[in-house]
């Protein structure tokens, strides 16, 4: 058990970042960080992330499953263990971050916990339900002056990272199309909270899926003014939604059309984006999900996030098309930005705010799919 000890504050936008006090040897401590959950999310993403973020260290792991708690300590041999989240709450002073990847139905009352612990706090997308209940987080968080931010990983993505540049670059004149897809080909459901029919389980492509595709396209083209979407459980067992699309018109003119599918026998390109004067296309998914689930780890060698040549994107006309070196993918910055935010004040890497708009869309898709008519916001 640590010792309680006193933290001084920092200052960001509405906020207030908790920062260590110096170490014996005159520099900053570790900010010691608290996961809840070790299923996939925080044992593939979180933890490695956590774990090789200078400024960082992984104090705590949430879990009462006893195969989840032997993985975790092969993999973080130095952590310590809570059977519940309500253990962290009284041992708040000993921690400077709490890490949510448990499953979406817990988001919105761990996160309340642990705003009114006085704790920051990192949640897995989706953030909650609703966007209502996703702004009274915000709130919360911005009235107790504490970090809230979403682990909105895809925004570091190769693809998405080298498309932003060409945007910024104007390299596509005016864009006036975006097209993005998560598909898979799972014809038979694995099964889980993921997939149940239980509204209260927030499962289903929609919030999974669709959280990325969503946030990508607020983050690229702007605020929506309209949605439109299409909503099916086509697999036979399956009881929540694995075949989505959702045409997004943004208030700056853009049109984006998002596909997620567990169902997708041939895959469509990644994105496709079409403007004035030229388009851009690439298949294929960020290497970084596919690293970290075989265990490998930031720093460790050269080349994290770097994809190979094959799989760059084109960029151009059919005519003109040429090759576009991709940017590495950066799941690292996420975190490195997190800590910065904690140490320094500087923003958040993803604001409660930024999710909240994305899941209002998400609950316009929602509505859109069930009366079959587009949505204004």
């Amino acid at each position: 058990m640590h010792e309680r000890h006193s933290l001084a504050c920092l200052h960001f936008g509405n906020s207030v970042a908790k920062v260590n006090p110096m170490s014996a040897s005159g520099t900053a401590a570790p900010l010691r960080v608290a996961l809840v959950g070790y299923g996939p999310a925080g044992s593939f993403f979180h933890a490695p992330l956590i774990a090789t973020t200078p400024g960082l260290v992984l104090d705590t792991i949430v879990t009462g499953n006893k195969e989840r708690r032997a993985q975790a300590l092969r993999e973080h041999p130095e952590v310590a263990f809570a059977a519940t989240a309500d253990e962290l709450w009284p041992r708040a002073g000993a921690l400077d971050l709490v890490v949510l990847a448990s499953p979406n139905r817990t988001h919105v009352p761990l996160a309340t916990a642990a705003l009114r612990a006085g704790l920051p706090v990192v949640v897995d997308k989706p953030l909650a339900a609703t966007a209502a209940e996703a702004r009274e987080l915000a709130a919360l968080a911005e009235r107790a002056g504490l970090l809230l931010t979403v682990f909105q990983n895809r925004r570091w993505d190769s693809d998405f990272r080298t498309l932003k540049a060409l945007l910024e670059r104007r390299e596509l004149g005016e864009v006036h199309r975006f097209e993005s897809r998560f598909e898979r080909w799972r014809p038979q459901p694995k099964g889980g909270w993921r997939e149940s029919g239980d509204p209260a389980e927030i499962g289903g492509l929609l919030y999974d899926l669709g959280s990325h595709l969503v946030d990508q396209a607020l983050t690229l083209f702007g605020p929506a003014k309209s949605v439109y979407a299409e909503s099916d459980v086509r697999r036979p067992g399956a009881a929540a939604d694995d075949d989505d699309f959702i045409a997004i018109t943004h208030a700056g003119g853009v049109r984006s059309h998002l596909w997620m599918s567990a169902t997708a026998a041939r895959l469509g390109p990644r994105f496709r984006v079409l403007g004035s004067t030229g388009g851009y296309v690439t298949y294929g998914l960020d290497p970084q999900e596919a690293a970290l689930r075989e265990g490998l780890r930031p720093g460790e060698g050269t080349g994290w996030g770097a994809e190979p040549e094959s799989a760059w994107g084109t960029a151009g006309t059919d005519e003109t098309a040429r090759p576009v070196p991709s940017l590495p993918g950066d799941y690292p910055a996420f975190y490195a930005a997190v800590a910065a935010a904690l140490r320094e004040g500087t923003a958040p890497p993803v604001t409660a705010w930024e999710a909240a708009a994305a899941i209002q869309v998400i609950e316009a898709a929602r509505e859109s799919a069930r009366t079959g008519l587009a949505v204004a916001l």
